[in-house]
């Protein structure tokens, strides 16, 4: 009997980043990738303090070319893809039919007839076949080119001076939120798009895979200067949870819609059709009897995801992610609550290793409500 294992996917920065002492880990899509370097709480203060560097080439990426590639995107996405010009990028969920939500994405349009999509690491898998059968019978060609983009983010409130410091060629203080342009580093032509989930100012490159060795190197040796230090997955979640960026398979999945996780203002009714339009509509006019909620929790302890939340002895809802805000010094939690118990200052309960723990809603995000971080 031949034994059967998963492939072990590889990005273009593995041996780099082995080469720094990461703590490896398979994550989505059958990727090896670092779930820490020194230590979580350090990566995330210092992400927020100086400038870090993530590793996300796991993310699929979806090339989307031809005269009907807008037709399709806008087919599939909730947001409006028409509406966007060369050089913007939009943030979108995808949806079945009955409003689940399939996959959380950023659309980049690259020129008139020309879009990437930048999926989830897991739902690339499932990503790349459902813009294939909606691509059929229209003039839009779907091309999976994970494996031939790099993928580093570099984020914190020191990342646009490092960026300059390697990037001669791009107008890095005239780039907008939600945009992107080209430059070069040491000859190698880049994508910089000013995106990112850490609720820092911050960009996420793409790099040909066979120059991002090279491209690893020099951004090792800019950084110096510039406080940089790598952080791993782990991180990632802790930083996006203190901004309340819901995470697919984690806060959302094909079970809830857009509304259940608070991304419905991202939904363009008015752009005509797409998948899920009829669905949701429904949802919006009946309203939903729970929502995802934050709770900041008493104690030194996160509470296990699926953990039961408990109102007076009462089910309320069902933790979807707990941990440390690093930033704040509190455990943090979100929740999907039924509704009586969302609003801000109410007290419940949950078990914490056999230990009844208060946990308070709190307003979403936890940390920097006003978006200035990112404004930089």
């Amino acid at each position: 009997m031949m034994e059967t294992f998963l492939a072990e996917r590889r990005s273009p920065f593995y041996s780099s980043i082995v080469g720094l002492g990461a703590t490896m880990g398979r994550v989505g899509g059958d990727f090896i990738s670092a779930k820490y370097y020194s230590g979580i709480a350090d990566e995330h203060l210092n992400t927020r303090a100086n400038v870090g560097v993530q590793d996300l080439s796991t993310m699929g990426k979806m090339d989307i070319k031809g005269p009907e590639a807008e037709a399709l995107v806008n087919h599939v996405i909730v947001n409006d893809a028409a509406a966007m010009k060369p050089g913007h990028v939009r943030y979108s969920t995808v949806c079945r039919e009955d409003g689940g939500i399939i996959d959380d994405l950023t659309v980049f349009r690259l020129g008139q007839e020309h879009f990437m999509l930048v999926t989830g690491s897991v739902n690339r898998l499932k990503m790349l076949p459902w813009l294939q059968h909606h691509a059929q019978g229209r003039k839009a060609y779907v091309t999976d080119i994970t494996a031939a983009v790099a993928f580093p983010t570099i984020q914190g409130p020191r990342s646009r001076e490092l960026l300059k410091a390697m990037i001669g060629d791009a107008d890095l203080d005239g780039l907008k939120r939600w945009s992107f342009t080209a430059g070069h580093v040491n000859g190698t032509r880049v994508l910089i798009s000013r995106t990112g989930v850490t609720g820092e100012l911050g960009f996420e490159l793409f790099v040909p895979a066979d120059e991002a060795a090279s491209l690893w190197a020099t951004l090792m040796r800019a950084g110096k200067d510039f406080g940089l230090k790598p952080y791993g997955v782990l991180a990632m979640f802790t930083l996006g949870l203190e901004k309340a960026y819901p995470a697919h398979g984690i806060d959302m999945d094909e079970t809830r819609t857009p509304f259940h996780v608070g991304l419905d203002r991202w939904i363009k009714f008015d752009k005509g059709d797409f998948i899920g339009r009829e669905a949701l509509l429904k949802i919006r006019d009946r309203g939903l009897d729970e929502r995802w909620t934050g709770l900041i929790l008493d104690g030194d302890r996160p509470a296990a995801t699926d953990a039961r939340v408990l109102a007076d002895g009462e089910d309320a809802g069902v933790v979807t992610y707990s941990d440390h805000g690093y930033s704040l010094g509190k455990v943090l939690a979100t929740a999907h609550l039924r509704l009586p118990f969302t609003s801000v200052g109410t007290e419940l309960g949950i078990d914490i290793g056999g230990k009844p723990t208060r946990a308070v809603v709190a307003p979403m995000p936890f940390l920097d409500p006003e978006g200035v971080r990112l404004r930089a």
